[in-house]
């Protein structure tokens, strides 16, 4: 049994510093780097994917919302067109900015408030993701487990990997509980550890009610801007692997 354990980064923002990218990136198998769209810049993007390729960490274009101030999670009602070509914009800089620092992006992720809306709405999931294979069609899609947005890559017939959340709560519909609401956010490192285990074993996303999902879970999202993520990190890790699960960069299924 394996699974791959992946971090949102590269969020910080000109003297504004978002997260611990250094010590993510000594635990995590797969990054998941911002792109300039709702954080990061140019100088923060090549510093990011440079430390992930020198760890031997898989590198993923993390695209969102353009939406700075709100951090991409505010829910924006953005013409379909331009939309999929703020994807493609942010895609190609990824790709091109790896290129420069000699690694190579591998996957794609969707970010904040666009990949909850996605995971609810199929059709606005595969303009994106079409959006973005325009640009690589090798991308590894990155998709949150049993939401619309499996259904899309199924649609399409692209590389996939399923994603579940270490530090977030889940509905019974397999989607993310609204950041709003108590308890939608995990901070306790051990409680998330243990819940992944539990996951993970079982093949399931587990609800807040307690329902099982079977799911496709090939990688774990460890939020990089969550004040105790690089414990989260770490302790999801240890419980995985003191379970006999294997942590390794994930591979695509189709």
């Amino acid at each position: 049994m394996r699974v791959d354990l992946n971090a949102d980064m590269g969020e910080s923002f000109g003297p504004w510093k978002m997260g611990d990218d250094a010590a993510l990136l000594r635990t995590v198998t797969s990054a998941n780097i911002a792109c300039g769209g709702h954080a990061g810049d140019a100088d923060v993007m090549a510093a990011t994917m440079t430390l992930a390729h020198d760890n031997n960490v898989g590198i993923g274009t993390h695209p969102g919302f353009m939406d700075l101030a709100g951090f991409g999670r505010n829910r924006m009602s953005v013409p379909r067109g331009t939309l999929q070509n703020q994807i493609r914009y942010q895609v190609a800089a990824s790709i091109g900015m790896a290129r420069s620092v000699g690694a190579k992006v591998r996957h794609l992720k969707l970010h904040g408030a666009l990949a909850n809306m996605a995971s609810e709405d199929p059709i606005l999931a595969r303009d994106l993701y079409e959006a973005a294979l325009s640009v690589d069609p090798d991308l590894i899609v990155m998709i949150l487990a049993e939401t619309a947005q499996q259904q899309a890559v199924k649609e399409l017939g692209c590389a996939w990997a399923g994603e579940i959340f270490a530090d977030r709560a889940y509905n019974d519909n397999a989607t993310l509980v609204d950041r709003s609401l108590a308890g939608a956010v995990i901070h306790d490192p051990a409680i998330a550890g243990a819940r992944m285990v539990e996951m993970v074993k079982a093949g399931a996303i587990i609800t807040e009610s307690g329902k099982h999902i079977p799911a496709a879970i090939d990688t774990i999202c460890l939020h990089g801007d969550t004040p105790t993520a690089v414990q989260i990190a770490q302790s999801v890790r240890a419980a995985l692997e003191a379970a006999g699960i294997t942590v390794q960069t994930f591979e695509g299924r189709r």
